[in-house]
């Protein structure tokens, strides 16, 4: 196995790397607003957006990187979609937060505390699997359960969308729970589709 790289290329994984660590910063402050039920969530979804702002930047860093570089450790391609990919994750992270600010929700559901556990679960193996990008021993047991994990929140999802219109007869609370649902499943999906991508750039350099 073996990217061929050179010294200063190694800086694409580090990029990723951090981007990585934005999600997960990003996630587990959506689990704490999403549990803390509390009267001011404003604090919470700063700190969430600062951390999308600086996924953000990563982003840009690595696309910047990309249109100066001569050679690169793996596709160009590649390289720009997982970016992509990275930073929807924290997008949609930021709109799930966004979507409590804006329809001032303070008691959160049970389906939305295990949707938020589950991103946050799914950051965390995406961070582990980014830190051995660069030479990906050990990495099928990150895309398993990412995989498992993102069946886990489809199944999770259907069950809550179910259970808002079968229960819920005020049209305004359907509206604003199935954004949120919406918002959180989409960023699970982010997740599934960054597995994806690795696998693909470790399975093309094996």
């Amino acid at each position: 196995m073996g990217f061929s790289l050179l010294p200063r290329e190694d800086e694409y994984f580090s990029l990723f790397s951090k981007m990585a660590e934005k999600i997960e910063e990003a996630s587990s402050v959506l689990v704490e607003m999403i549990e803390s039920d509390a009267e001011d969530m404003s604090s919470f979804s700063r700190r969430i957006k600062d951390a999308e702002h600086g996924c953000d930047e990563l982003m840009h860093a690595i696309t910047t990187k990309l249109n100066k570089s001569f050679i690169t450790p793996f596709d160009r391609e590649d390289i720009y979609s997982l970016s992509i990919s990275l930073d929807d994750i924290c997008d949609y992270i930021d709109a799930s937060a966004r979507s409590i600010m804006m329809y001032d929700i303070h008691k959160t559901s049970e389906y939305s505390k295990n949707l938020a556990r589950i991103i946050h679960s799914e950051a965390v193996e995406i961070r582990s699997a980014i830190a051995i990008l660069h030479k990906p021993n050990g990495m099928n047991q990150h895309f398993i359960e990412i995989h498992r994990l993102e069946n886990e929140a489809d199944d999770i999802y259907f069950k809550a969308m179910a259970d808002l219109f079968k229960n819920s007869s005020n049209p305004i609370n359907v509206i604003k729970w199935k954004e949120l649902y919406d918002m959180l499943e989409n960023a699970t999906d982010k997740c599934e589709t960054v597995a994806n991508i690795i696998e693909s750039i470790v399975l093309k350099h094996n």
